[in-house]
């Protein structure tokens, strides 16, 4: 299904990437965020009624990787809407059992819209392309933009306005890195990179995270050294050294990144006003200590907690009358 860039309306769009959205839309999705997280807290301590804007929809759930955050977050999400969720495991094969314009095309008769989690982004793209329904980016290999969108929220929450404030990525360049980097630049942050050499991210990725910040005053910087590249740091963020599919690179990326833990130091480093995020799971021991993990610097069970909210607020955007 194609797309384009509107202010007016998400209804009907696909979110492949966060740079899909404009800086006003992702405002708009965290308003309604927001909104649904309160909400979700008072039927919670209350059980008061909720609004059901999705009743009678339901989402296709199409993993090709394993999930907990984002499987649980979509299908409690829906739910809590009045929609209904359909996970669909590895038993559909997209271009081996079956093609992915079939999938795609089967799909659009059965349900409202797809998120799938897969590794070639060029699979959402086609699905994208082939459904007429809207299609959601759950995670590929170059982008993970739900991530994105609760990361960002979430040092909203902390921190109030997101213009200037300075978020500090520690390992890979990675998916999770190539999200925030262009939602980071699209509102004005100053995001950082610190990776070891050869472990960069994609160029095409940093050439148009760096258009989104000429335009919103933001800036990107690269780095090999984490304490440098942390210092003044609002948020020291770490991901996993090896991503699902480069398990055969674990022990060369273990010796890598050996210097890139985050730690108690590389926190002090920071500085005293600055908190730690991981989008999870996390290795505890390699890419981040559990003292940080659990210590009263880390932000990562709000962040984790966001994912529902926010993809919640996404699902309304997109699917409600």
């Amino acid at each position: 299904m194609s797309t384009s860039v509107s202010t007016a309306t998400l209804r009907g769009r696909d979110l492949l990437s966060v740079a899909d959205l404009s800086a006003d839309e992702v405002e708009r999705l965290f308003e309604r965020a927001a909104a649904l997280k309160t909400e979700d807290h008072a039927r919670r301590t209350s059980g008061g009624l909720v609004a059901t804007p999705l009743a009678g929809r339901t989402l296709a759930m199409l993993f090709q990787k394993p999930s907990l955050r984002t499987r649980v977050t979509f299908e409690a999400g829906m739910n809590q809407l009045g929609g209904h969720a359909i996970y669909l495991t590895e038993d559909v094969v997209m271009g081996a059992r079956e093609s992915v314009r079939d999938v795609a095309r089967n799909l659009e008769r059965f349900v409202d819209a797809i998120v799938a989690r897969t590794g070639p982004h060029e699979v959402v793209v086609e699905l994208a392309a082939q459904a007429s329904i809207p299609v959601i980016n759950g995670l590929t290999l170059r982008e993970h933009p739900c991530q994105a969108l609760a990361d960002l929220f979430t040092m909203r929450e902390r921190f109030g306005d997101l213009r200037g404030r300075v978020l500090a990525f520690v390992g890979d360049g990675n998916n999770v890195y190539h999200s925030l980097a262009l939602l980071g630049a699209m509102l004005g942050l100053e995001v950082r990179l610190a990776t070891p050499d050869d472990y960069g991210p994609n160029p095409r990725i940093v050439e148009r995270a760096t258009e989104l910040a000429a335009a919103s005053g933001g800036r990107l910087v690269f780095e090999t050294d984490p304490t440098t590249a942390v210092r003044g740091a609002d948020v020291v963020y770490t991901d996993a050294w090896t991503s699902m599919g480069q398990e055969a690179e674990t022990e060369a990326r273990r010796d890598a990144f050996a210097r890139f833990r985050v730690d108690d130091a590389l926190m002090e480093a920071a500085g005293p006003g600055a908190v730690a995020m991981h989008c999870l799971p996390a290795h505890r021991g390699e890419e981040i200590t559990s003292s940080v993990m659990d210590g009263p610097r880390s932000i990562i069970w709000d962040q984790s907690e966001n994912r529902l909210h926010v993809q919640k607020a996404l699902l309304a955007e997109l699917l409600a009358a």
